[in-house]
């Protein structure tokens, strides 16, 4: 099996793993036949971007123990799907993201220069 590569041609690095998140919950946005959603883009989310994505009918604010989601916060990072972030792109509401942390795949969603526009500097 080989490593995941990130948007920049690197190792896929870590998202978050407090709250744990990633399509297999490892804490990286990695991806596979099963991730219908395209969980791959590593943003920090905005209390805009949780309301917007409220009102589009997924609830990323609310706690839901039984699948152990503790709801989300403005500040936390988190695995998006890759059409819910360009869909908040298109609306202004885009959060930042973590580049090294975003998965190749994303690409098949957005371009590299819309992402690079959003990333967070980790300098």
């Amino acid at each position: 099996m080989t490593e995941a590569t990130n948007v920049l041609g690197g190792k896929l690095e870590n998202c978050c793993t407090s709250p744990m998140t990633g399509y297999y919950r490892d804490g990286k946005c990695n991806t596979g036949g099963g991730d219908y959603g395209a969980h791959v883009v590593c943003a920090q989310v905005t209390e805009e971007f949780l309301t917007f994505s409220k009102q589009r009918g997924n609830d990323l604010i609310s706690p839901v123990p039984l699948f152990n989601f503790p709801g989300l916060k403005p500040g936390d990072r988190w695995c998006l799907c890759a059409s819910r972030w360009k869909e908040a792109l298109d609306a202004g509401v885009a959060p930042p993201i973590v580049l090294s942390a975003t998965h190749v795949s994303a690409l098949e969603y957005v371009s590299e220069e819309e992402l690079k526009q959003y990333a967070i500097d980790e300098s």
